[in-house]
């Protein structure tokens, strides 16, 4: 088992953080990396009476381009991750849901990024209307199964949270227990 014998934060920002780590296992293998910490982030696949996906569209200045994905944000401090999941989709869409369910949990990157993001699915939806950040501009729309699977197809859909999240739905969603 791998210990830690060093933690040096470099870098501190609203959002995450950098350290510079340090650790070995008992046999004297060492592994030196700078890790991105992140606090988490709740996924949400709203799901309509219709059986349709609830997307947003922004842009998302890493990528430098518009991309179409599920609602999600990060967990604040002394949230849960349900809890995080229901802010961000009446934040980003003014959607609420009655039911929720846990669909899967993953890390995103875990060569460098420390967050671990989690999916929930939301129905028996409830329209009203979002409530931005300054620096949100969200365009959403509802899609069929059929439409995602197109994008995902033609190569459209770029965004990771959004491909494990509706892959692991249209596989599982019936062994899903709320």
């Amino acid at each position: 088992m791998m210990k830690i014998i060093s933690s040096e934060k470099v870098f501190e920002s609203k959002i995450f953080s950098v350290t510079e780590d340090h650790a070995v296992d008992p046999n004297g293998f060492e592994i030196k990396r700078a890790i991105v910490r992140h606090a988490g982030s709740a996924v949400i696949l709203a799901v309509d009476a219709e059986r349709r996906v609830l997307l947003v569209k922004q842009f998302r200045l890493p990528a430098e381009q518009e991309m179409w994905e599920l609602p999600a944000g990060r967990i604040d401090e002394g949230e849960s991750p349900l809890e995080a999941a229901k802010r961000e989709l009446a934040e980003e869409t003014g959607v609420t849901a009655k039911n929720w369910r846990q669909l899967v949990s993953f890390y995103a990157s875990p060569g460098f990024l420390a967050e671990r993001m989690t999916i929930f699915v939301a129905d028996d939806i409830t329209i009203g209307e979002p409530h931005w950040m300054d620096d949100e501009r969200i365009h959403m729309e509802w899609f069929e199964p059929r439409a995602i699977e197109e994008l995902i197809k033609s190569g459209n859909m770029l965004d990771g949270k959004t491909l494990v999240g509706f892959l692991a739905w249209d596989k599982f969603n019936d062994q899903i227990r709320g």
